[in-house]
């Protein structure tokens, strides 16, 4: 029997979030269906939290934000109504569309952050793989020709799918949908939803398809952004049977990657296209290795080739934090068949990455809690940062790319600069791990930012920071004695840089910083030494532990573990929008 999708419009006090801007309201509740465990599914015997049995492994809630009709090209690098700012003049990137590109288009993506083709970045940044002439053609008879999914997932007669549920009117709602419309794809335990949230002849709770999944439960998926049109949408969904589907919404026909675990047999915990790539995406699976696909290739059994080699030497550390082992190199000469490149980076599970602004480096956190830095063109290992206590849960840069921010199991969210290479601030504030980060790129500019954090404590956080703003507290003068950081080893000279002696941020520097550089091994900085940044609000959001936060231009999108999707407008303009709070305040509950 299939439980449909709910909207409903709550109001009161505790559906509003003041901030110094103004007062976000909950426009939309949606409560997505939660399927039932399908009967091939093991029973999970010992509800225990505490019980050691294995049970299959579940993300909650992750979406994805998409709108199909390209943007116009913006004067600024970020869109402000708060802030009375200089133009940027920052050299990262431009947004800026490219004229040669017919199906690239401005998106925002999952975290909100406005994304761009490699075409449209300043310096523009090589192709993955562009050097190797094996990845210019795929295998087959059909040559150069862009392959597409071959099977209906309607009519599919795989026992991986259990049921595809779409909507009576779905051609006319697909007809109807405006191209400047917000479409929203979700992943629920063995579910995956396509809706419509820009819909105002049905309701936006009403999927357009459904698909239920047998033997899995969907962990995470994505939207390119690069091959996106108004008839032409590219998704890919990573499983917990380490199955990849590669699913084209509108034909509704899919590929299933990684079948029967021929690559990888462990589940894939995240998923992203590469940028600038129409066919190439990456998979982080719980093994603690990266793999790249090419949804336009078949699959073969994987060996390790024999020249696979460490991007560097860890002297010692290796058994602890293993460096970059490629088993597979984008430049390798055997691109006939699944997978382009392999990467184990970790003994531990990858919770998550996400791909710098330049689509120059890419920034993994796992398990172990530990920040990797990696120039992915190069395949290169460059920085290897540690938390402060536990695995680090969520990734994201900021919109220019020089600051990435974490979320971990020591309940906080940490600051870092790439151009300094250190940890610049921790921000406390949440009462339980932190699950999604995500800067608000139309809240920023080149030295105002607004970042948010939800959480297992159900909050949501908001928070402001201004570069001026990031010095040592009043104790960075005294050592603590027996710190952490004095019990790590450094391998190297960290260039007795200014690296551990800068007491502020410089704006000036930027992601491009870290090229060319050896690995550095970052040890631990005391919390004494590093200075805290507490929220501008801090508010519970919903009932249940928090799974993922977004941003767009007229709204915050949060949703929750057990399948609530909030949509918060932002303040109307002219009510307390001419100044942003740096500090303090927000309200609680």
């Amino acid at each position: 029997m299939e439980i449909h999708n709910l909207l409903t419009h709550p109001v009161g006090p505790e559906y509003q979030l003041v901030v110094g801007e103004g007062t976000y309201l909950l426009r939309d509740d949606i409560h997505l269906s939660t399927p039932q465990p399908h009967q091939s599914e093991a029973p999970i015997t010992n509800p225990n939290p505490l019980a050691t049995t294995p049970v299959p492994p579940t993300a909650g809630v992750k979406l994805s934000l998409s709108i199909v009709s390209p943007r116009k090209a913006q004067p600024k690098l970020y869109k402000l109504n708060a802030f009375d700012s200089t133009k940027s003049n920052l050299v990262t990137y431009s947004i800026k569309e490219s004229e040669k590109e017919s199906r690239t288009s401005h998106d925002t993506s999952s975290d909100g952050a406005p994304q761009q083709s490699a075409a449209d970045v300043s310096g523009k940044a090589p192709a993955f793989g562009e050097d190797n002439s094996f990845l210019s053609s795929t295998s087959g008879k059909e040559g150069l020709k862009r392959r597409k999914p071959k099977t209906n997932i309607v009519k599919n007669t795989s026992s991986f799918i259990s049921r595809v549920i779409q909507h009576d009117a779905m051609s006319k709602r697909i007809q109807e949908h405006s191209p400047e419309g917000l479409f929203m794809f979700a992943n629920i335990n063995r579910a995956f939803q396509w809706l419509d949230l820009s819909s105002t002849t049905f309701s936006k709770a009403e999927h357009i398809i459904k698909v239920l999944f047998s033997k899995a439960h969907m962990l995470c998926h994505d939207v390119n952004t690069f091959t996106k049109s108004p008839n032409h949408l590219d998704v890919i969904m990573g499983a917990s049977s380490a199955d990849i589907i590669w699913f084209e919404a509108f034909s509704q026909k899919y590929n299933r990657i990684n079948k029967n675990s021929i690559i990888n047999a462990s589940p894939v915990s995240d998923i992203h296209w590469i940028p600038g790539s129409e066919s190439l995406f990456l998979a982080s699976h719980m093994d603690g290795t990266l793999i790249v696909y090419d949804k336009e290739r078949d699959d073969a059994a994987f060996v390790p080739e024999d020249n696979n080699t460490l991007t560097t030497d860890f002297d010692g550390l290796e058994n602890e934090h293993p460096p970059l082992q490629i088993k597979k190199s984008v430049n390798s000469k055997n691109q006939k068949a699944n997978p382009v490149a392999s990467w184990k980076i970790s003994n531990h599970r990858i919770n998550g990455f996400a791909f710098s602004p330049d689509s120059r480096h890419l920034a993994v956190v796992s398990e172990d809690g530990t920040l990797r830095i990696i120039n992915y063109l190069k395949e290169q290992l460059t920085d290897l940062y540690t938390s402060y206590y536990g695995g680090f849960m969520c990734i994201c840069w900021s919109p220019d790319g020089k600051y990435v921010l974490t979320g971990g199991q020591d309940d906080l969210v940490s600051i870092w600069s790439l151009g300094e290479r250190q940890i610049v601030a921790r921000c406390p504030g949440h009462q339980s791990w932190v699950t999604a980060v995500a800067f608000d790129p139309w809240r920023c500019d080149d030295r105002n930012y607004r970042f948010g954090s939800v959480g297992e404590d159900r909050r949501l956080l908001l928070w402001d920071f201004n570069v001026g703003m990031l010095h040592r507290p009043k104790a960075s003068s005294v050592r603590q004695r027996g710190s952490i950081s004095s019990h790590l080893p450094v391998t190297r000279n960290r260039a007795e840089s200014q690296a551990t002696s800068r007491l502020r941020s410089n704006s000036n520097l930027t992601s491009n910083s870290v090229d060319d550089e050896d690995l550095i091994e970052h040890p631990v900085e005391s919390r004494t030494r590093t200075a805290e940044l507490p929220p501008v609000m801090s508010k519970i959001v919903d009932e249940d532990p928090m799974s993922w936060l977004g941003f767009e231009e007229d709204c915050i999108v949060t949703a929750c573990a057990e399948g609530h999707i909030r949509i918060w407008n932002r303040p109307q303009e002219g009510v307390n929008g001419s100044q942003v709070a740096l500090s303090g305040g927000g309200s609680d509950s």
